[in-house]
């Protein structure tokens, strides 16, 4: 591409951050588009990490290129999404910007912000967010507000799984650009701080490794381990996400399991580490967008155990093991069989990271969305 961009980026929480999979997707896209000459800007989130204070970092003005503004935030369950987005909706709109791009569907609810003023308006679907457990009332219906929308005002509206975009054809008779998220091949380390932290050694362990809410299916998994025979331990690593209760009430689920261990969020050698090692990993989601954690869990070699929702299965063709969403007893048989076949394991084990790696390329995301971003000049 001969033009250069400039371009802003909201509806994330914040970046550099793994408080979720948009905030993945939004590093990604806006330093690799830096990289290839582009003027990105981030409007950050102001407020506290997600999962606690105690994961806050340094206020930045820019990271790898990408200049970070930080807009006015009420830092409450509910609101932050709202009055962030339109804060940066706003500056946006009065901005210099080719093209604003908009990720998640509650902050799509002011892409009519930007529009108004002529901006080119791009939308990343990361999944039908209303229908998560965490949100209800009023909170559901922004959302399918924000959703509303993205479908009448959006130049370009971009879904992470052939699931999203049939929803889209149906109910609004939308077109949409199918662009699935991408995953970089991680370098595989030993079990060395999560050894000292929590004595895990290499396949001595079952890892969940994502948020903490009641749409990723922890109740069937804690359920269903608590059945199976097998001296391996279940490690569940990831924070809550405005979901305290929920984290509660699994945590009492769990206590009578010695084997079970909540390690909380994790980043950086810690999260290495847990991909690195684990026997399995496992996503019982009954809901998906396009699930990042799946294709690095795959990136790093796992063999990985997933419920049979379309936006699992479809990253995982035949790489994987499925189980019927849901369903505690089956789920229960697929855990049991895993740690009694060690060699069926290491099969998958050593099919997934090329698979994966090929399958899904930042490189080839960025190129198709800069691809849509231009479309219209």
């Amino acid at each position: 591409m001969k033009k250069k961009l400039k371009v802003a980026m909201i509806g994330h929480k914040r970046i550099p951050s793994r408080e979720g999979g948009v905030e993945i997707v939004v590093e990604e896209l806006s330093t690799r588009m830096f990289d290839l000459g582009h003027q990105v800007t981030c409007y950050n989130r102001k407020g506290h990490h997600v999962s606690g204070s105690e994961f806050d970092m340094t206020t930045l003005s820019e990271y790898r290129g990408v200049r970070l503004k930080n807009v006015w935030t009420l830092d409450k369950k509910g609101l932050a999404a709202l009055t962030s987005s339109f804060s940066a909706a706003l500056k946006a709109a009065f901005g210099k910007y080719d093209v604003v791009h908009f990720h998640a569907e509650g902050p799509c609810a002011m892409l009519w912000i930007p529009k108004l003023f002529g901006k080119r308006c791009i939308a990343t679907i990361h999944g039908l967010d209303w229908q998560r457990a965490k949100w209800s009332g009023f909170a559901s219906k922004y959302i399918q507000f924000g959703e509303k929308v993205a479908a009448k005002y959006a130049d370009e509206i971009i879904v992470l799984s052939k699931n999203v975009q049939q929803y889209f054809q149906t109910t609004y008779q939308r077109k949409t650009r199918f662009i699935p998220n991408g995953v970089n091949r991680p370098i595989i380390r030993e079990a060395r701080e999560i050894l000292d932290q929590y004595g895990l050694n290499k396949d001595s362990y079952i890892l969940y490794l994502g948020r903490i809410v009641p749409e990723k299916g922890l109740r069937y998994l804690i359920e269903a381990f608590k059945q199976v025979q097998t001296d391996k331990k279940l490690v569940i690593a990831g924070g809550s996400s405005d979901t305290q209760d929920f984290l509660d009430e699994i945590k009492e689920l769990a206590k009578e399991d010695q084997r079970i261990l909540f390690t909380g969020f994790v980043q950086g050698t810690i999260l290495d580490e847990l991909y690195s090692n684990a026997y399995i990993y496992t996503l019982p989601s009954d809901l998906e967008g396009m699930p990042l954690s799946l294709l690095e869990a795959m990136s790093y070699g796992n063999c990985c155990l997933t419920s049979d929702i379309s936006e699992c299965k479809e990253v995982v063709e035949d790489k994987a093991v499925v189980f019927q969403k849901s369903y505690v007893t089956d789920l229960k048989q697929k855990l049991q069989a895993l740690c009694e076949s060690p060699e069926v394991v290491q099969k998958y084990k050593a099919e997934a990271a090329d698979f994966i790696c090929k399958k899904y390329n930042w490189d080839d995301v960025v190129r198709k969305t800069l691809e849509l971003y231009s479309k219209g000049s």
